[in-house]
């Protein structure tokens, strides 16, 4: 999970046309769900708003981060802060949230345009996301409702293999430049032009703290 900031791209025009108690969600018509899509890749790029896999090879879906079918929060289904981009596993990110969490208070969750996720996670070159040190008692509530609600770091989950495999490389370069001994400003320009490529990539949180943890 990455920050996303959502003032880069209005809002679909589109979205004005819907009115909540006037028209579901099941009424947006294809082409306004594919100018919504359209702004949420402007924003996001094409990776998932939580896990930050590839959408065009794990699928997508508009996701709704406050649910549409909770009563409580009906009137934000047309809301463009409310919108997301998700991949469409069933077993992580905004299904799993809505179908597979159970329980949760939506208000505990990490939101990538409120919240920073740096301020909460640490991915590892294992795959895993780990807990910052030094949160309080309820921003670390936060952060582990988050992991679960969203599956995103099951101990042996398909998302800690893809994340591994797509830090490895990286790994195994800057092992090489530390071994041979590369001066240290050289190390540091080497890192700077990777995480500059890999900034387009899917994971690329997982990159950027595994690469930058070892400056």
């Amino acid at each position: 999970m990455r920050k996303l900031d959502r003032t880069i791209c209005a809002a679909p025009p589109c979205l004005s046309k819907y009115h909540h108690g006037a028209q579901s969600w099941g009424d947006v018509t294809p082409a306004h769900k594919e100018e919504i899509r359209t702004h949420l890749k402007a924003m996001q790029g094409p990776r998932c708003a939580y896990c930050e896999g590839d959408i065009e090879i794990l699928g997508q879906h508009i996701e709704h981060f406050r649910p549409k079918g909770d009563t409580a929060y009906r009137h934000l289904t047309f809301d463009w802060g409310n919108l997301f981009w998700s991949c469409d596993q069933a077993d992580s990110c905004g299904h799993f949230k809505d179908n597979g969490a159970g329980p949760y208070n939506v208000n505990h969750l990490v939101n990538p345009c409120a919240d920073d996720p740096d301020a909460f996670f640490i991915f590892q070159a294992d795959g895993t996301i780990s807990i910052r040190h030094g949160l309080s008692e309820a921003d670390r509530y936060r952060a582990t409702e988050t992991l679960r609600v969203f599956s995103l770091d099951a101990e042996w989950g398909r998302l800690r293999v893809m994340r591994k495999i797509a830090v490895s490389g990286y790994v195994n370069d800057a092992d090489t430049a530390f071994n041979e001994g590369w001066p240290p400003d050289d190390i540091r320009a080497y890192f700077a032009e990777e995480l500059q490529v890999a900034q387009s990539l899917p994971f690329y949180t997982a990159i950027r703290h595994v690469l930058t943890e070892r400056q």
